[in-house]
This record gives C-alpha cells, sequence and structure tokens, in this order.
C-alpha cells in the first residue's frame, strides 16, 4: 500500500492535505464554539456571586440582556433574608473592539468576592474613566492613563485589573446608563448570599416569580456548546462540509488510481489474488491516507490554538481529546466511503478483460 502511495506522490499528497483539511476544519469549528462558552462561563464565575437575577425569557449570554430592569429592584433583593451583597449591572456590547463592557457601582460590584485584584493604577474615580483586564490590555496594549474609544464615548484607562470578572472593560454605572439612554435601570442583578443559596434564590423567585433565577452552579452548567441550539446546525454543517471534502477526494484519487492500474489488478487477480485482497488492498490504500491526514491535522490544529494564545489571547479553542477521536473517526469514514465504489469496482474487474485494458 505504502509503495503505490509513492508511486504517485503528488496526487498522495494532495489527497493526504484535504484529509488534514477536514479534520483542522472540525477540530478548530468545535474548539472555538467550545471554547468561547466555556471561557464566558468562567468570567461569569469569577464575579464571585451565587445568583443571577435576569429579566424573563432573558438568554443564557448576558451579552444579549436588555436593560429593562428597575434598579430599585437592588433593594427589594437586598431586604430579602439571607442576601448579603447585590451589584446591578448595566451590560454593553462595544462594537468597535467587540468586547463586553460592564457599567457597574464600583463598591456593591467589588464587594462580591475579594475584589478587584489591581495590576496597576485603581478604582475609575471619574465618570469618565474605566478599568481594563489584563487580557484585552496586552492585546490592545493599554496602560493606566491611556485614552481608549467605548461606546462611541471616550475613557481614561484609571486600572489593569486581572481578567476573570464578567467583562473586558468596566466602567461607572451611571456613565453607562446615560450612554444607554436607560435612566436607573439594569440589564441583571448579580447576588452573594450569606451560605443558604438554594434557600435564598427561593426566596428571591418569590419575590420576583416572572423573573429568571438562577444560581451559579446552574448557570455553568448551561454553559456548554450542546445546550445552544443555534450552535448546532452550525457545527453540524461544518462537519458535514469537512466529511464531504474527505469523501469526494479520495473518491476522485481512488478512482482514478483503480483505472491507472487496471492491467495490474486484472494481474494480481490472474496469480490468484481473491475478490476480498483486492478491496482490502483499495481500501488500506485510502485508510492509510486518512490516517497520515489525521495525524497532520491534529499536528496543525493544536499548533494553531498555540498561535492564537499568544496572538488573540481573547480567543479561546477548546480541543477535547472525544473531539480528537471523533475528528479521526470522521476522516476514516469518509475516506472509506470515498473508496468503497472504486475498490468494488476493483474487486469485481474480469482478469481477461483487465489483462487487455490499454
Amino acid at each position: 500500500m505504502w509503495a503505490n502511495l509513492r508511486a504517485r506522490p503528488l496526487r498522495s499528497t494532495l489527497s493526504v492535505l484535504a484529509i488534514c483539511i477536514q479534520v483542522v476544519l472540525v477540530l478548530m469549528i468545535v474548539g472555538l464554539t467550545s471554547g468561547v462558552v466555556s471561557e464566558w462561563g468562567k468570567r461569569v464565575e469569577g464575579v464571585g456571586a451565587d445568583i443571577m437575577v435576569q429579566p424573563p425569557n432573558s438568554s443564557i449570554f448576558v451579552v444579549f440582556s436588555s436593560a429593562v430592569m428597575q434598579e430599585s429592584i437592588a433593594d427589594q433583593i437586598a431586604a430579602v433574608p439571607g442576601v448579603d451583597e447585590v451589584a446591578p449591572t448595566l451590560v454593553l456590547m462595544d462594537p468597535k473592539h467587540f468586547a463586553l463592557v460592564y457599567g457597574i457601582d464600583y463598591g456593591r460590584f467589588n464587594a462580591l468576592s475579594k475584589g478587584f485584584l489591581f495590576l496597576s493604577g485603581g478604582p475609575f474615580q471619574g465618570a469618565e474613566e474605566a478599568l481594563a483586564d489584563d487580557i484585552v490590555a496586552q492585546t490592545q496594549h493599554l496602560k493606566v492613563g491611556d485614552k481608549i474609544t467605548l461606546l462611541n464615548h471616550e475613557f481614561t484607562i484609571a486600572g489593569i485589573v486581572a481578567h476573570g470578572k464578567g467583562a473586558r472593560y468596566f466602567i461607572p454605572l451611571r456613565t453607562a446608563q446615560d450612554i444607554a439612554g436607560a435612566e436607573k435601570r439594569a440589564s441583571m442583578f448579580y447576588v452573594r448570599s450569606k451560605g443558604d443559596t438554594e434557600g435564598t434564590r427561593a426566596r428571591i423567585v418569590k419575590l420576583l416569580p416572572t423573573h429568571r433565577v438562577r444560581t451559579m452552579a446552574e448557570y455553568l452548567t448551561l454553559m456548554n456548546s450542546s445546550n445552544l441550539p443555534e450552535l448546532k446546525p452550525f457545527v453540524r454543517s461544518m462537519v458535514g462540509v469537512g466529511v464531504v471534502i474527505s469523501f469526494l477526494v479520495v473518491l476522485l484519487t481512488m478512482h482514478t488510481m483503480v483505472m491507472e492500474r487496471t492491467r495490474e489488478i486484472g494481474i494480481l487477480k490472474a496469480l490468484g489474488l481473491s475478490r476480498a485482497d483486492v478491496l482490502r488492498l483499495v481500501l488500506g490504500e485510502a485508510l492509510l491516507m486518512a490516517a497520515m491526514g489525521s495525524v497532520a491535522g491534529i499536528a496543525i490544529a493544536y499548533a494553531t490554538k498555540a498561535i492564537l494564545t499568544q496572538t488573540a489571547p481573547t480567543l479561546t479553542v477548546l480541543i477535547s481529546p472525544r473531539w480528537v477521536l471523533h475528528s479521526v473517526w470522521l476522516a476514516l469514514l469518509g475516506a472509506a466511503a470515498g473508496a468503497l465504489f472504486p475498490a468494488l469496482r476493483a474487486a469485481g474487474s474480469d482478469p481477461v478483460e483487465a489483462l487487455a485494458y490499454e
């Protein structure tokens, strides 16, 4: 089989490359979707809250939340037995930097956990000051005192904080409300309980029966790509495209190979090679190409992940062992399916006709 592949090195190399592209496509598409969802869940967890209160029918992605809740609801939640701290938050998306911006009451938001870990600078003091996390600061080459345009408004970077507090940028709540035209409104409330999280959640649900109230543990279980119906068709379509690429390339390669080696196959069958042997020979060559392409694809996918980690730290790629196995299985399946017709044709050829083939 190896000698047969070496006989046509360019064709074999292109076939291996096509299978490699399929594997890379599957791993990177799934890795990007899984990575973004997983990384977003960890950032929300890092806020330090036990409970999230959102408007009715809100998305699990708070970026899609609207500022429809009165800020005064925070005082009602704070009065619930078992509640330790409530932080109203206005969630905005900056289209220029494609980054999430939280409008926060600094004191209340900071009290949810051990507080912001400042790597440089300090809390914002004025309405036109902002905080940036270290990842986006590294990407944008920001430092304390720099000017940056967020939401079409100019802000001064007051501090650089460690990442993992939900958003990439933080601005004063009042400023965010003025920008969004949402006076005294919030997108959500982060709540920290005094210990009895489930009991506190039940009491908040009783207070706000129409709102979506989730514990952080429940929220984190939802943060995976399998719970996002909008992503499933996209991922399946990309996987399907990869399998079709593998199928068509292998079909063309093996069909051409069988046509070119008709006389050779006739000689082998005349010497006693069985139909099963011919079938195994052709399928074996296709699976060998698929195996080589899979190894190359996995290596390229991990190399791409390493490069993105350095060049685009805000972009998370999560390549799981389960999807590595899936990608290899899909490559083998596509190659086997593509080689099946040429293999059956070769196995069923008549030795006499094959020997007379010009």
